[in-house]
């Protein structure tokens, strides 16, 4: 079911059981582990998995055409494209904008760990001057997906970048399986792609690129899997690499969707944030506290909406609640991030 909204008691039951699966928290040496190893943890994901698990995201042109440079050739190039370049499934009513969702969505590696022996980190640890070429130096319109995984949005995104000249895509993970998957993968070209192992918690592993040279970054269920501590600096990280006029588009799970619900007591790490039994973590936002991190960074919001579906597993039946953050933040002109230094997680409202 579309955007439907919840009743008092619905929302009531939801918080209840949160207090209940959140009562007993995770041992502090065991966080710990979970934090050191987190690229570990989503490597073995990756090995395990493969690109099996999650299914691609062709509805991301739909929800986030701001992918794709705005200009009439585009729109043409589109159209001769696969993508089914049909309006936005965005609506608004009173005020409120929603939006189709995948049938099926779980959270994905963001970065938190990098290897320090791993080449591909080494090669680029100072990172590329503007003069210098780097990976897509020649392109027009850049992208960064960051934590692309096995690349469930990346080849989504290639297959239409493709017939875009100018256009280049960066996607990268800090888990080696998760790049391995993308470069092998028949459809990755390095005409059109750069995919590299890279720990966005890490401030001072510099990009294969320059500060200030992407148009859009992509931030799709990736921010959850951070520890709540190190998002604001993660934030603040990746809008110095916006161009001016560039744009972050966000996606990741809302506070009480249906994954947060069903986890068992003793696997709450902290308010809101919870570790799964293979060892990853996922973080369950409200659309404040999105605001509050993205406007810290120096970004204008232009979008932030709570979407709320209701899906129903047939073959169980089974109802679930599903609740999703979406958002999208425009670096303006004149950037100045309101509080660099204060990096975490504000409080929720």
């Amino acid at each position: 079911m579309d955007h439907m909204q919840w009743s008092k008691e619905e929302e009531d039951e939801a918080r209840k059981k949160v207090e209940e699966n959140s009562a007993t928290r995770v041992a502090p040496e065991e966080q710990v582990k979970f934090e050191n190893a987190a690229n570990k943890y989503w490597d073995t994901f990756y090995q395990t998995h493969k690109n099996k698990f999650f299914k691609n995201r062709n509805w991301l042109l739909r929800e986030f055409p701001e992918i794709l440079p705005v200009d009439q050739n585009t729109k043409e190039k589109l159209g001769e494209s696969s993508w089914d370049p049909a309006r936005s499934s965005i609506s608004r009513t009173q005020g409120t904008e929603t939006h189709r969702q995948e049938t099926f969505v779980s959270s994905e590696p963001g970065s938190r760990e990098r290897s320090a022996s791993n080449p591909d980190l080494e090669e680029y640890s100072r990172g590329p001057r503007k003069a210098e070429q780097f990976p897509g130096s020649k392109a027009t319109f850049r992208i960064l997906e960051v934590g692309c995984g096995a690349g469930n949005s990346v080849f989504p995104i290639l297959n239409t970048l493709q017939n875009i000249p100018g256009s280049f895509l960066y996607c990268c993970d800090f888990a080696p399986e998760a790049v391995e998957l993308v470069k092998s993968h028949e459809a990755y070209s390095e005409a059109h792609c750069s995919a590299f192992i890279h720990d966005v918690c890490d401030d001072g592993l510099a990009y294969p690129f320059p500060d200030g040279t992407l148009d859009v970054i992509l931030l799709v269920f990736v921010l959850s899997s951070i520890h709540p501590d190190r998002m604001q600096a993660v934030i603040h990280r990746l809008s110095r690499l916006l161009k001016p006029g560039g744009m972050l588009l966000f996606r990741d799970h809302g506070r009480y969707d249906n994954a947060q619900l069903r986890f068992k007591k003793g696997r709450c790490l902290s308010e809101n944030f919870y570790v799964r039994g293979d060892g990853t973590r996922a973080y369950f936002f409200t659309k404040g506290e999105i605001h509050r991190m993205f406007c810290e960074a120096g970004l204008h919001e232009k979008q932030n909406l709570v979407d709320h579906r209701l899906q129903v597993n047939r073959k169980k039946q089974i109802q679930m609640h599903r609740v999703w953050v979406q958002g999208k933040f425009q670096k303006p002109s004149c950037w100045t991030p309101r509080s660099a230094d204060e990096h975490a997680l504000p409080s929720p409202d």
